[in-house]
């Protein structure tokens, strides 16, 4: 197929020679692979839109509280105390909009997987916060899912997306990358800053392990989302300044791979090792059954 690829470097090389963004290329696959028309596949993107908008809205609604086991509320704290955080209003305001997506998951509420549930409240967090600020219309937005699509397609192909096999680093490592290339692609970056982007947000949280307390995807699984939030506008920050991955993107992503095989299996999403392994994490774990 004519808009093919299995490593950035492949797509870059795409982008250069017809002179396309990455969010065309991807969109351009997408339509060859499924045989579908432009317009439905946007009106697809535009749908994952508003439930994104949607579960942020509703995690930062004061008066109905998201809880989980574990968690519930957070997000509102945060939002009321953006005024007067230490990173400035924006980036709390983002923070705290991540945080509420995955309140909503943990809530069972509807959210979309970006690219797992446990990673879900990252992408849609970067891209609406920022898209409000800087005025991106339903088409730029629809444009940055479908740059985040192709790095998640990247890491899934050459690595993981799930924590399960490839720890933390494979799910809120990879909705970093995501929402940090398809950020710099908004804020007007070269396809090449887009990996640069993505590589860096990686490189971040390398080796970072899942250890889900008591199994359930809410800790530390929700603050590592405000963390992975951060990680993307930081890593996208440093590519639009002219900052590049001394290590490319695609050897980020083997290195990933790499370090996720070299784990424990109870680094690995069992609940058995790290954080849910603490003797509060235990007890926590021992009242779930009780």
């Amino acid at each position: 197929m004519r808009y093919s690829f299995i490593r950035s470097a492949q797509l870059c090389e795409i982008c250069a020679k017809e002179g396309l963004s990455v969010s065309e290329v991807m969109l351009r696959r997408e339509m060859e692979r499924s045989e579908r028309s432009r317009d439905d596949i946007m009106a697809d993107l535009r749908s994952n839109l508003q439930v994104m908008q949607t579960s942020i809205t509703k995690g930062l609604d004061p008066e109905n509280l998201q809880h989980g086991v574990f968690t519930g509320g957070d997000a509102v704290k945060l939002n009321h105390f953006a005024a007067s955080s230490n990173m400035g209003r924006e980036m709390a305001e983002i923070v705290a909009a991540a945080i509420a997506v995955v309140e909503v998951n943990a809530s069972m509420g509807k959210i979309v997987a970006a690219p797992t549930a446990g990673a879900s409240g990252i992408l849609p967090a970067v891209l609406l916060v920022c898209g409000r600020k800087r005025n991106f219309d339903e088409e730029m937005l629809c444009r940055g899912l479908l740059t985040a699509g192709a790095i998640g397609c990247l890491i899934a192909s050459n690595a993981s997306i799930a924590g399960a096999s490839g720890g933390c680093q494979a799910e809120t490592g990879s909705a970093a990358a995501m929402a940090a290339g398809a950020l710099t692609e908004l804020c007007g970056g070269t396809p090449e800053m887009v990996f640069h982007a993505a590589a860096m947000a990686l490189k971040n949280v390398m080796g970072l392990v899942c250890d889900p307390v008591g199994g359930l995807v809410e800790c530390p699984c929700v603050k590592r989302n405000a963390i992975g939030a951060a990680n993307a506008v930081v890593s996208c920050d440093m590519a639009l300044a002219g900052i590049t991955s001394l290590i490319p993107f695609d050897e980020v992503v083997d290195a990933m791979k790499a370090v996720g095989n070299q784990m424990h299996p109870d680094l690995r999403e069992t609940a058995r090792g790290g954080l849910a392994a603490t003797p509060t994490g235990k007890a926590l774990a021992e009242k779930l059954h009780q």
